[in-house]
């Protein structure tokens, strides 16, 4: 409505100030700009939702609180063959390849192996999320950055915003929270947080060691592990997570790198599924459901994965104008079917490896170092699918008889019952 014609009702004796003012509101909540598919979070799972929802026609919106996409990082930017394929983008961010595993126990306990191919890609995240976000953008999803999500309405199927326009209020019919490991949308919805949330530290230092090889060091943190990941000849990226003291754990890890760190960041885990995924117009995704995987703490594989399930849901919905929550219940059991038994059996044994002290897992690492051993990880060990290369391990009387020294071999059968089921 112009302004003039707004100024003659004013001036209308037959209509009131109060029928004016009621007049203006119900047209401001006509006019709540309405999305078929709102997405929080830009990061890959965001973008991969969002892509796939607007080629498919519908009008999709991404609510990123951040500035840029792709900053802070906060991930270690270790990804395998799946999870780069997964990506589908050039290898514009790929800094270097990586074709094994060095793992550090006590001195004198470690072993390695090297696969002689690629088995992972170091990436730059700062360059690999805008690159997937551009290309939603050109399958016509909107982006809103520097946005934040500070209220949701499931009754209403609202969203309320603070960011650059101000206040703002929008609505959709179908949400997907991709929005990271303290996700606003669940909290929202009040879906309880997962299981376990780690603290991670990570920073970049000078290097001048094997560029082929990702270190593991599972003695630096007391229920996980540390981290060296090259970058180059010169550069490489360490880190740690734990559950307690991880700012301490790290500090006493990093003493071996020299006193010179840059680019310090810190981040958050979360290892264990949250007890809903969908309910209420909304499908959670990515590290906001809990997803990364608890053997390695990566999310990259397992949140696109769940993007696509999410955006098939989604897609399937609108098409038949039902968004209850027995439509949406597709997309939980698609994401179990896909990669469900790999996370309860990774949660198995990550139990296992908190319950390790440090001989034991030397006794472990050495139990490991044997040539048939390595060669079967090498052969059959898969970063997205590690109930392979256990089911095998299993199989092995060395593995068996060390492993009921260390008192944890009805730990280990409950593992390999879950890797049969």
């Amino acid at each position: 409505m112009s302004a003039s014609h707004a100024d003659d009702w004013g001036s209308n004796p037959h209509i009131s100030i109060p029928f004016l003012y009621h007049l203006r509101q119900t047209i401001f909540l006509v006019i709540i700009p309405r999305y078929d598919v709102i997405i929080a979070g830009a990061g890959p799972t965001g973008s991969t939702a969002a892509r796939l929802c607007a080629e498919a026609g519908l009008s999709t919106l991404v609510i990123e609180e951040h500035a840029t996409i792709g900053y802070p990082v906060q991930c270690a930017g270790l990804l395998s063959n799946s999870a780069f394929a997964e990506c589908e983008v050039s290898g514009a961010s790929v800094y270097h390849t990586v074709r094994g595993a060095r793992i550090c126990g006590s001195p004198g306990h470690e072993f390695s192996f090297d696969a002689g191919v690629a088995k992972a890609f170091v990436v730059d995240r700062g360059r690999l999320d805008p690159e997937m976000a551009e290309r939603a953008a050109c399958c016509g999803a909107e982006y809103s950055l520097k946005t934040c999500i500070t209220q949701i309405n499931p009754q209403k199927k609202t969203l309320f915003l603070t960011g650059v326009r101000g206040r703002t209020e929008l609505s959709y019919n179908i949400l997907i929270a991709a929005d990271g490991p303290r996700s606003v949308i669940a909290r929202g919805l009040a879906i309880a947080p997962p299981r376990y949330v780690y603290a991670g530290i990570q920073a970049e230092v000078s290097w001048d060691g094997c560029q082929d090889l990702v270190e593991l060091h599972p003695n630096a943190s007391p229920d996980f592990f540390a981290w060296m990941i090259p970058l180059s000849s010169t550069r490489a990226r360490i880190g740690l997570c734990s559950m307690h003291h991880a700012p301490e754990h790290f500090a006493a890890f990093a003493e071996q790198f020299g006193p010179s760190r840059v680019h310090e960041m810190t981040g958050t885990i979360p290892l264990g599924v949250r007890n809903r995924t969908y309910g209420s117009g909304c499908l959670i995704a990515g590290d906001a459901a809990g997803f990364p995987k608890p053997i390695s703490g990566g999310g990259v594989y397992t949140g696109i994965r769940s993007a696509r399930h999410a955006a098939v849901t989604a897609i399937a919905a609108a098409e038949c104008g039902d968004v209850s929550d027995a439509s949406l219940a597709t997309y939980e059991r698609l994401w179990r079917a896909d990669f469900g038994q790999e996370l309860d059996l990774g949660l198995k044994a990550l139990s296992l490896r908190r319950s390790l002290n440090q001989s034991e897992i030397d006794a472990t690492i050495d139990a490991l170092n044997h040539p048939d051993i390595l060669e079967l990880i090498i052969r059959t060990g898969d970063m997205d699918h590690p109930s392979v290369l256990l089911r095998k391990l299993l199989t092995k009387p060395k593995l068996i008889s060390s492993f009921g020294l260390l008192g944890i071999k009805s730990m280990m059968r409950r593992i390999c019952l879950c890797c049969r089921s």
